[in-house]
């Protein structure tokens, strides 16, 4: 069998970019798209719905998308120290697989009636964010 030479021209050939994170805007509690989001913003979205999404148990995602913390905290009944202890794992692995995010610290949590919160900071190249969550 012959050898096939294809040339690709080295002018063509470009470096690869950030793609834009302009996305639609969700109203989360509502179930509707309501605009449009960009940037930190974006982010701030994708975080709270990689967290808030049940990894495994939506079938238009793959695998490597949701969070595993309704599965170990919520449906085990789970004391203050275990959320404490494990949650911060599950949220670091949900938010790994988006580049737009650098880092994810400073967790902290609190306890009011039947609801768990948790607050984090995460450097993003967008910059600094905090974010909010029940849990």
């Amino acid at each position: 069998m012959a050898e096939v030479f294809i040339p690709i021209p080295i002018d063509t050939v470009t470096e690869a970019e950030e793609q834009p994170s302009l996305t639609y805007r969700l109203d989360l509690e509502a179930g509707r798209i309501v605009g449009r989001v960009d940037k930190l913003e974006a982010v701030n979205q994708a975080i709270r719905k990689a967290i808030i999404t049940p990894r495994f148990k939506c079938l238009i995602y793959d695998n490597q998308y949701g969070s595993e913390v309704e599965e170990a905290i919520i449906t085990k009944d789970a004391s203050p120290e275990y959320i404490e202890a494990v949650t911060e794992g599950f949220i670091k692995d949900a938010l790994r697989p988006d580049t737009r995010i650098l880092s994810i610290y400073d967790f902290q949590f609190e306890f009011r009636e039947d609801r768990a919160y948790v607050f984090f900071r995460a450097d993003t190249i967008f910059g600094e964010t905090e974010i909010e969550e029940v849990i």
